[in-house]
Order: structure tokens, then sequence, then C-alpha cells
């Protein structure tokens, strides 16, 4: 029945002008901007994350609906290219073209664990795509059910309040629930953040469908940092404490966490290292995943722990480890393992030749990270920069990466296995591309032509 409803919904999604969508997202903002004080509490109860950092992402939930609905009453949210007919046309004679984009059908989405707001139910996927004018199904994360369903039920009510179309918008819960949304020919796209195992096995699935459809995924990611001589040299203290910062800020659980420094002092950099005690971690699951992947790094050659700090309520502690780069160039898998918590590898490289060729077994990554000389001239900097830009997607310099500002220029995606279509990004403006699909039309007249391709 969610997926008929999703299926019914699309012509009059599709119908639907950029002003209504944007009217439709204004609402939902508004309603959850409204519903802040209740909505914080559930998600406190159950993810146990501070308040601050809970209302800061309600925050940023509600401004990024906002700056979609602004892009779509602008135009910058619709491309639109005309190509007059040109009788002289080099390869002959060229009839009028007119392209414009349509939302491409229902789409699947999967909640993140991490983020029970930004890249949940209303998070970035779910805003994109009704911003595209499809139909979203949203697969509720187990670790905020109560506050998935009380979401949904402000975004449901928000939605029907501003006219959208019943089927708009619908929440799933449960493993087979999502497989059979996922296998069903009537969803055309899927939005994904989590695990690369469980990613790769819904892409997987969505590749083997008799109609294969794109499968956006946001996977793994250790976002390495490089700390250069002269770096190192300026203001090697300061970096220490800024990668510790970043690297057990909501205790590790960010797509974005730093988790791999290379650096040209390692044991001056771990004396500089002073560890937290880290905040709880989301789930007993991911709490599992960060103590089995912790234990495989430490298993590779010559990976020893370098720094522990005090443990948490759970037992958890914030933890550094240290290998050598020629061991790492020697077993380039550690460079694979993402320690989803708040745990670090140290790189100590002796030349600039060994670091270049570490990053060049660095698989592909959300970010890469360069701090640098404070002047800009640094010449180790500018080869580091050439080649992250090979397997990153943003690259960061002199700041870090955790912190995913959501704009039109914004990239987050990159090469596999950080994500599965690395031309895409899940957040920003452009985002909205997943979900949309070309349609150029030939010598048509006004009367069949999309409002936004007719003669003004």
């Amino acid at each position: 029945m969610t997926i008929a409803a999703a299926h019914a919904a699309r012509v009059p999604m599709r119908r639907s002008t950029p002003d209504q969508r944007a009217d439709w997202l204004e609402a939902v903002a508004s309603a959850l901007d409204a519903a802040a004080e209740e909505l914080i509490g559930i998600a406190a109860g159950e993810t146990h994350l501070p308040l601050p950092r809970l209302t800061g992402e309600l925050k940023r939930t509600t401004f990024q609906a906002r700056l979609f609905a602004e892009g779509l009453r602008s135009g910058e949210l619709l491309p639109v290219r005309v190509d007059p007919a040109d009788p002289e046309w080099g390869m002959g004679p060229r009839p009028e073209l007119r392209r414009t984009v349509v939302p491409i059908g229902p789409v699947l989405i999967f909640a993140a664990s991490n983020f029970p707001f930004a890249f949940s139910v209303f998070g970035g996927d779910t805003v994109s795509a009704l911003a595209a004018g499809c139909p979203v199904v949203v697969k509720a994360h187990p670790g905020h059910p109560s506050l998935s369903r009380r979401t949904a039920e402000v975004v449901r009510d928000s939605l029907t309040g501003a006219g959208a179309p019943e089927g708009a918008f619908a929440l799933i819960e449960g493993v087979e629930a999502s497989l059979e949304a996922l296998r069903d020919p009537r969803i055309k796209a899927v939005g994904f953040t989590g695990s690369t195992k469980g990613g790769r096995a819904l892409f997987d699935i969505a590749a083997a469908r008799p109609e294969p459809i794109p499968f956006y995924g946001e996977l793994g990611s250790v976002n390495p940092v490089v700390v250069t001589p002269a770096a190192w040299a300026e203001r090697g203290a300061a970096v220490a404490e800024g990668w510790v910062g970043s690297l057990t800020l909501g205790a590790g659980q960010f797509c974005t966490n730093p988790g791999v420094v290379l650096v040209p002092d390692p044991d001056g950099f771990v004396k500089a290292v002073d560890l937290p005690v880290p905040g709880r971690m989301l789930t007993p699951g991911i709490e599992k995943g960060f103590t089995a992947a912790v234990g495989r790094v430490g298993s590779h050659q010559g990976v020893r722990v370098a720094a522990e700090g005090p443990a948490n309520e759970q037992g958890v502690r914030s933890t550094v480890l240290s290998v050598a780069a020629s061991d790492v160039i020697a077993d380039p898998e550690v460079l694979d393992v993402e320690m989803f918590g708040p745990a670090g590898l140290v790189v100590g490289y002796t030349s600039e030749d060994e670091l270049l060729e570490v990053l060049r077994r660095v698989p592909g990554q959300l970010t890469g990270t360069i701090q640098g000389h404070s002047s800009g001239a640094d010449p180790v900097a500018v080869e580091v920069a050439d080649v992250l830009a090979d397997t990153a997607g943003r690259i960061v310099w002199n700041d870090w990466p955790t912190g995913v500002t959501v704009s039109g220029a914004q990239q987050h995606g990159g090469p596999y296995p950080a994500s599965t279509a690395p031309a895409s990004t899940s957040v920003g403006l452009a985002a909205i591309t997943r979900w949309q699909r070309p349609v150029a039309f030939q010598g048509a007249p006004d009367s069949v032509l999309p409002p936004e391709l007719r003669e003004r």
C-alpha cells in the first residue's frame, strides 16, 4: 500500500511547480521548528546525544529545507538549456532542442543512525528528493524509532496541509519491509548512509533488479589528514590538539571522522595528544563494530597502541594507534578500515616520497585534509593536494573535516568505498540532481512543453 501510494503520487508531483514544492518544504521546516522541544526530548532519550548537539542538528535540518526552497523559487535548481534551430549547424541543420529535468519517480531513503535529524526521516536525502518532485519512502533507523515515527507524523501532516498529494511521503520500518521496497519495480532510486558492508549489499540488490536503479550510497571513509613538515614545525602541538578534537567529536561517530593522520614526527605527535573521555556510543551495534575495527587495525603489521584515554560509562576509550609508513606501504589494507568511533591511526613518514606513496594507496574518501604552512607557501602541500584530488570528494585546508556545511558548492561523496556514485553529492544543493532525469524536447510547440521551457 505504501509503495502503491507513492507510485500514484508520482504524476501530480511531477506536475507540481517549483513554487509549490518550495511551499511544501517550508511548511515542514516550520512545523519541525514548532515541535523542536518535543522532538529534541525524544531524540535525547533514544540517542543519548547532548541537547546542544541535537538543537544545532535540528536547526541544520530545517535550514537545508529552506535553502532548497529558496533554490526552487530562484530557479537555481531548475537547469534549462535551449538550442535554437540552426540551418547552418556544422554537422548539418540542427532542430530546436529544449532540455530540462523531470523527477525520476518514487525513491527509497535509508535513514542513518548518527544524525537523528539531519540524515534521518527529513534529512538531506528526503529534502532533495521532495525538491525534485519525487515521492519519498523512508526506512527508519532502529536506533531512534520513536523519534522517527514522531518526525514522520509532523512531516506527513505538514505536507498534507501544504497541498502535497497523498503518498508524497511515507515511513516504513524493519529489514524485510525495506528489502521488499528495494526490489519493488515502482521504486526508481535509492539513497543510503551507513556502513560499507550494509550499503554494498543493498547496492548489489539494486543493480541485480530486472530494471537496475541508481543507488546513491554514502559508505566508509577514513578521511586522511596530512601534516606537512612545515606545518609540524610551525604549530605541531596545535595541530595535534585540533586532530583530537575532530577525532573524538561526537564520540567519533561521524562519516567525516579523521581516522588516519600522516605526520613527520609520530612520537612527538603522540606525546602532544591529550585524549578525553569519549561520549556515549549511539547503539550497542556501533560499539561492538568499533571495538572490532580497532582490533582489526591493531592486528596489522607494525601497528601498536600508542595512547589510550580514560573510559566512559560503557567502557569505551579514545585510542590512538601508530604505525610506520613503510609498514603501511607493505600492508595497505589498514587504510581501508573505518574505526567508526573515537580512535585514529598515526602514520609516521620519513620523506615526501614515502608520504605520497602511502596516499596513493588510500581508497576513495569523503574528505582529505591538509595541514600545511599558514602562509600557503608549502611545496609538499601542493603535491599532496594533487594526489588527494584523485581520491577525495572534499579537500580541507588548515581546518578539520567534521562539520559539513549545506550550500551550493558543497561536495559530500567520493570514489568507492566513500560512495557508490562518485559523480554525485549527498549534501548541498547539487544533491537534487540524483533524483532528476534529463529530457530534451525537439521542435515541440509550447502546448506540450513543461512551463519552464515555454516561450515567455
